[in-house]
């Protein structure tokens, strides 16, 4: 080794590594800001993601009318083209559904109830998938072969399947109540216990990582419960990846809410979200009224398309081996 000086010392003092930026900072880098806006169909995917959730959250406002009204709907206005079309009626934009409802009203009200139950349902599953990841990765032993058997038993059942089983459980076990006022708890809950198991097996996986780490060992020594640790240290290195998560699993949530509520184990004709709307306009679909069945559908896919194509600049922004 060679000899180093006091002078040499003083002029070239010793270097400390700084650690690696977290997944904060490297959205927020102004390289893959850059690279956002360079993308034309990733920015295109925001503006109508941000259009559709403005739209759905000011709904009561945008809509000319209101679908859940029993006096602002009339049979005598059911079934009308939209307002382009000869038949058209210049009172309703995009025509009426079977009910004399305004379909712009119609899928502004759907579209808001989709992506409550949406959102709610990702964090729903978000929230178990983290927690138990979290116990099983830092834990170990048994209980995390039991946490992953369970995770193993999960993905064979379906989402429809999940559906079906809470609907008659909760109807088994509230005798009495309607699917009407039960349908809106059982999309979010049959949501939340389909999707939690990737949170679950994402968390785990980095939390084996973190926990042998030396910050780690030091909070240990110092004292800190587990619990502690858990969720002061270790969740805010691991919790990166599950924004992706949640940003893909989101479009599904919304696409899983419309095939239950297309297959009828959803919100009710008189409660609309988009799948609901879906189903009523398949119904009419050979009879020429392709209008009920077709702005809600495509309403649906641009919906899911930018919310996944978010998803993937977000999985690429916080990876920079993807780049």
């Amino acid at each position: 080794m060679p000899y180093v000086t006091q002078e040499e010392a003083k002029a070239s003092p010793p270097t400390v590594a700084t650690p690696a930026p977290g997944w904060f900072a490297r959205v927020m880098d102004h390289d893959l800001m850059a690279s956002f806006l360079a993308s034309r169909v990733t920015v295109l995917a925001a503006l109508v993601t941000l259009a559709l959730a403005v739209l759905a959250l000011f709904a009561p406002l945008i809509a000319p009318y209101n679908p859940f009204d029993p006096a602002e709907v009339f049979l005598i206005d059911s079934l009308n083209p939209p307002r382009w079309l000869p038949a058209g009626d210049a009172r309703f934009l995009l025509g009426t559904d079977d009910q004399g409802r305004d379909l712009f009203s119609a899928i502004l009200y759907g579209l808001r109830v989709s992506l409550i139950i949406g959102v709610l349902g990702v964090l729903m599953a978000a929230a178990i998938g983290i927690t138990l990841g979290l116990v099983a990765g830092y834990v170990g032993g048994r209980v995390d072969a039991v946490i992953m058997r369970i995770a193993d038993v999960q993905l064979t059942f379906p989402a429809i399947l999940i559906a079906l089983l809470v609907d008659g459980v909760v109807h088994a076990l509230l005798k009495g109540a309607s699917r009407e006022d039960t349908a809106f708890g059982v999309l979010v809950f049959s949501i939340g216990l389909s999707f939690w198991v990737q949170y679950a097996r994402t968390i785990r996986g980095s939390t084996l990582v973190e926990k042998n780490k030396d910050y780690i060992q030091a909070a240990r020594l110092v004292g800190l419960p587990p619990i502690v640790i858990m969720a002061r240290h270790v969740l805010p290195n691991v919790i990166g990846p599950v924004l992706v998560i949640l940003t893909i699993n989101l479009g599904l949530a919304v696409i899983t809410e419309a095939t239950l509520s297309f297959l009828g184990v959803g919100l009710p004709p008189t409660q609309p979200s988009l799948g609901t709307l879906i189903r009523i306009g398949n119904d009419y679909l050979f009879s020429g009224e392709w209008w009920i069945v077709a702005f809600p559908g495509l309403t649906l896919a641009a919906l899911v398309l930018a919310v996944n194509l978010l998803g993937d600049w977000l999985r690429d922004a916080l990876n920079p081996k993807l780049r």
